[in-house]
């Protein structure tokens, strides 16, 4: 009897079919982010490193009301000086201006990973949810900011793709020249309807900053409600700093408080674009 069942267990599985081979793992990251809790982390981590980008910028931009200045012998626009020290960075080890570019890279980087995320989450949890809100209460419980969160990020994303052809490739401004920062935002923005569209873009952004910054530490795992004033109040300085220093861009340009003059400066548009 113990032989026969000896030959049965040897002989296999029943049917013939051969058992199949274990599959194999996948890396750690690639198993976490496929869950809800890993898009979370994604998406704050990416709009951290998206919210630090924004406001570096606009700092960066602020250069633009300190006007001229001397540099040796020459004057020229503070805000052009500034655009040249980010385009000599870490010169001479990386060729002029490619460390900037690798800036960009991974800013664009962090900001397809930070929608792929924001998507995928979204199927992910109308899977689990496929009813809407029960009622009308319900509706109100969510606020304006986490309401429209993905059409205010469709703004911001189309906003960014203007932005680059606009101010760093030149394709949208008929008097693009390289290299003149300050021209370059004057004759930009001097535009009656490209003004209208940057102050709309970044009164979006602050919307989407200020439900980002908000969320972001609940996606970390850091919430507390003894913490909620502190988060709102974060979220809310965030918000109002972006848009309150972005917004004054365009209008200052309207209002002539920036106005490019060429008797002001001693380099010409034509030695800032070699």
């Amino acid at each position: 009897m113990f032989s026969a069942m000896a030959q049965t267990l040897n002989r296999g599985p029943v049917g013939g079919t051969a058992a199949k081979p274990p599959a194999k793992k996948k890396p750690f990251f690639v198993d976490f982010y496929a869950t809800a809790v890993g898009k979370k982390y994604v998406m704050a981590i990416t709009g951290i490193v998206g919210i630090g980008f924004v406001i570096g910028h606009m700092i960066g931009n602020l250069k633009m009301y300190l006007g001229v200045v001397t540099e040796g012998d020459e004057r020229i626009y503070d805000i052009d000086v500034y655009g040249e020290f980010l385009r000599e960075l870490l010169v001479p080890i990386l060729p002029h201006g490619y460390f900037l570019w690798i800036l960009r890279i991974v800013l664009v980087g962090a900001l397809l990973l930070h929608i792929h995320a924001a998507y995928t989450l979204t199927v992910l949890n109308r899977k689990a949810r496929p009813v809407k809100y029960q009622t009308a209460r319900d509706y109100q419980v969510a606020s304006f900011a986490s309401r429209t969160m993905r059409w205010t990020g469709i703004i911001v994303l189309l906003f960014i793709i203007w932005h680059l052809a606009d101010l760093t490739w030149g394709w949208v401004n008929p008097d693009f020249v390289k290299g003149a920062v300050y021209y370059n935002i004057d004759q930009s923005l001097s535009r009656l309807p490209v003004a209208i569209l940057y102050i709309v873009a970044n009164i979006a952004l602050g919307v989407h900053l200020f439900h980002g910054t908000w969320s972001l530490f609940q996606s970390l795992g850091w919430s507390s409600p003894r913490f909620n004033n502190w988060r709102r109040y974060l979220a809310t300085g965030v918000a109002t700093i972006v848009v309150v220093g972005n917004v004054s861009f365009p209008i200052a340009v309207l209002a002539g408080i920036v106005d490019y003059d060429p008797d002001a400066v001693t380099v010409t548009l034509e030695e800032a674009s070699e």
